[in-house]
């Protein structure tokens, strides 16, 4: 058994925002050696998420981000001094990592999905850990 981890840097552009991260996955576990086994995506920070979802149409990337802010909206009751509850809120909505199979060398993706990192208070450098878990034999 192997295991690998790769770390990504990400600049995002906006304060709230998702970008497609999934070319920068599936090279990670192009270049491995790993064949079968597991690949762990997680954002180790507490205002950011990761998530799959459809990656054909933009307006369901603008639909998740329209639904979160009005399910957590920025002028709500917060106490928090540093001003960025919400992103908090909705980073633990969407979550901070995501768990794909590896099937012959290639990340076991749905015809229309992508991975995607959920900007919550930026813009930011963001670090996403790429962990490839499994066998170089198929």
């Amino acid at each position: 058994m192997t295991v690998a981890h790769r770390d990504l840097g990400i600049d995002t552009r906006t304060r709230t925002e998702t970008l497609d991260i999934t070319a920068q996955v599936v090279d990670v576990v192009g270049r491995s050696e790993i064949r079968s086994g597991i690949c762990v995506v997680t954002i180790a920070h507490t205002t950011a998420g990761v998530f799959v979802n459809e990656n054909a149409d933009p307006d369901v990337q603008r639909d998740v981000l329209a639904t979160l802010a009005k399910q957590v909206p920025d002028d709500g009751d917060y106490r928090h001094a540093e001003g960025n509850s919400p992103g908090h809120i909705k980073s633990i909505l969407v979550g901070t990592d995501v768990t794909l199979a590896i099937r012959d060398g290639k990340l076991g993706l749905g015809r229309w999905q992508g991975i995607y990192l959920a900007e919550f208070d930026g813009p930011r450098r963001r670090h996403v850990t790429v962990t490839l878990i499994g066998d170089a034999s198929g």
